[in-house]
């Protein structure tokens, strides 16, 4: 799998098909490694990530991440390596435990986010498949942000990928996951000049975020205390989650998660005007191909 040091991250549930397989198409053109889409209330990740596939030609696509409520360990590893094997080995399985708000959505009961995780894993690797492998193995990355979960995208899956993390972070998570493994962070980058139009825009953006207890307890363990995490955040917060800037400080922080260990950065983009579409300027300027 060529996943490439750069890809996107960004959901498109307000993108139509059509529009939806053309900013696939541009990313690809762009030098981008990988596009991530997340699973939430719209489209069933792996659904929507065979329509990419089929729409692009070297564009790995990556889950970030399929919720492991949404379907059971048999189908999910079908699913799988079913995508692996129809798109020539460029789908990357992110799988996570979500959170308890859309969890118990859908009926289920929210259990203990490690041990529901390995016994799914687990499960996973037994599960049987009768159709025609993959040439080789399709892998998999867990969303994973303090240290137990860590562990275990060491022990039973091919790496993590974080979520809202700064480079001490991906520092951290290198150190537990070791060498050999895919450490995958997400990163928010705006382009925007301006402190304050920059960090309220951010706030914007993270304001969701803020009222998921998986995201707080990782801040907390990340060193932010309870007078950052109120009322939006604080500056150092919201500077330490969302690069901001111009081309040069936007790139500076992706190259702080690469020294820090990150084998992979897929930005984020959050459109300074606080519109839902998406920045299209800053995927032009880190493009990969504008510095190849």
């Amino acid at each position: 799998m060529e996943l490439g040091k750069l890809g996107v991250w960004i959901g498109m549930d307000g993108m139509s098909a059509a529009a939806a397989a053309a900013f696939a198409k541009r990313v690809e053109e762009r030098g981008y490694g990988a596009l991530w889409i997340p699973e939430g209330r719209g489209r069933n990740a792996l659904v929507f990530a065979s329509w990419l596939l089929g729409n692009t030609e070297r564009l790995v696509v990556a889950t970030g991440i399929a919720n492991i409520y949404a379907r059971d360990p048999v189908a999910m590893a079908g699913g799988q390596r079913a995508l692996a094997e129809l798109s020539r080995g460029r789908f990357l399985l992110g799988v996570g435990v979500s959170h308890r708000p859309s969890v118990e959505g859908r009926g289920h009961a929210y259990g203990k986010p490690v041990t529901t995780m390995r016994a799914y894993l687990q499960a996973m690797g037994a599960a049987p498949y009768g159709a025609p492998q993959p040439v080789e193995r399709p892998l998999t990355v867990v969303a994973a942000l303090g240290p137990r979960m860590l562990a275990l995208s060491a022990e039973l899956a091919d790496g993590a990928h974080p979520y809202n993390t700064a480079p001490e972070h991906t520092a951290k998570a290198r150190s537990i996951l070791g060498h050999g493994k895919l450490l995958c962070p997400e990163v928010w980058v705006l382009l925007e000049t301006d402190a304050a139009k920059a960090r309220a825009a951010a706030r914007q953006a993270l304001s969701r975020y803020m009222q998921l207890e998986n995201y707080v307890n990782g801040w907390r363990h990340q060193g932010f205390d309870e007078n950052e995490l109120a009322g939006g955040g604080s500056d150092r917060f919201v500077d330490a989650m969302v690069a901001w800037g111009d081309e040069k400080a936007i790139r500076g922080r992706i190259q702080e998660h690469w020294d820090a260990g990150a084998d992979h950065v897929c930005i984020q983009p959050i459109n300074p005007e606080g519109a839902r579409e998406v920045d299209e300027r800053v995927l032009h300027l880190l493009a990969p191909a504008q510095r190849s």
